[in-house]
């Protein structure tokens, strides 16, 4: 089987986890008490992007750069700057993400293209890594169970993603379905990441610590700016709870899974 072909099937298998956490949102139910249940899980969208983009984006970057000889800092620094200067912009060309009426839907819709968004750019590098580890696992045993290694680990990582996307959606008010299908696109450009990298892995290798950075960036930006306020309005601590339980979670899983 050659790279592409096993880039895919791996980076199929990522896609597969994504979809997968995403279902979870068919076996949610909106009770009594929507309003509690939606701050947990905006936190724990905000936990899980958290902790993704220390250990899935910015670790990796930073060794990536240190590897190539470069400060280790500069590529996620600037990375970081990068993407949250873009989403900004993203943020202020789309008029309907500030609407005067800070209740209307088209407010929850702002909420959730970023949400989308960022974790869709998030996806990009982790497809892009599966790829590149895959390029000299063809004529290497060794190589090759590294990379399968890593794509079970990010293919496991991916679950709570999905997750962190789909259900939030739910519970302010999207159908399941579309739920669903917001969850699981965001994984999709992973395949298509990971097979134009192993195709032109000569080319793209000296750019992922800069990409994964970006991505960082990105994430860190919805959290802050999105996930975190809308997630603390309202009288407890249910939206900090979800915080903690979606970065312990995906902590445990990128330390536990390399």
């Amino acid at each position: 089987m050659n790279t592409v072909m096993l880039s895919l099937a791996a980076t199929g298998f990522t896609f597969a986890m994504t979809a997968l956490g995403a279902g979870m949102v068919f076996f949610m139910r909106r009770g009594s008490s929507g309003e509690s249940l939606r701050r947990v899980l905006l936190g724990f969208a905000a936990g899980v992007m958290t902790a993704a983009s220390v250990w899935s984006l910015l670790i990796p970057s930073i060794e990536q750069s240190e590897e190539r000889g470069l400060p280790g800092w500069l590529p996620a620094s600037a990375g970081i700057t990068a993407g949250v200067l873009f989403l900004m912009l993203f943020d202020r060309l789309m008029p309907f993400f500030r609407p005067a009426d800070e209740s209307s839907v088209k407010r929850g819709l702002g909420r959730t293209a970023l949400l989308v968004f960022a974790v869709t750019l998030h996806n990009i590098p982790e497809g892009m890594a599966v790829g590149l580890a895959f390029v000299p696992a063809a004529d290497s045993p060794e190589s090759m169970a590294a990379a399968i290694a890593l794509a079970a680990g990010i293919g496991i990582q991916n679950f709570p993603e999905g997750a962190a996307i789909s259900l939030p959606l739910r519970q302010a008010g999207m159908s399941r379905r579309r739920s669903f299908v917001c969850g699981a696109l965001s994984g999709i450009v992973e395949p298509i990441a990971g097979v134009l990298t192993a195709a032109a892995a000569g080319h793209t290798a000296i750019l992922m610590p800069w990409m994964l950075a970006f991505a960082a960036g990105a994430m860190l930006y919805v959290v802050v700016e999105e996930l975190i306020p809308e997630a603390h309005i309202g009288s407890g601590h249910m939206g900090t709870m979800g915080v903690m339980l979606g970065f312990q979670i995906m902590m445990i899983l990128d330390v536990a899974l390399g």
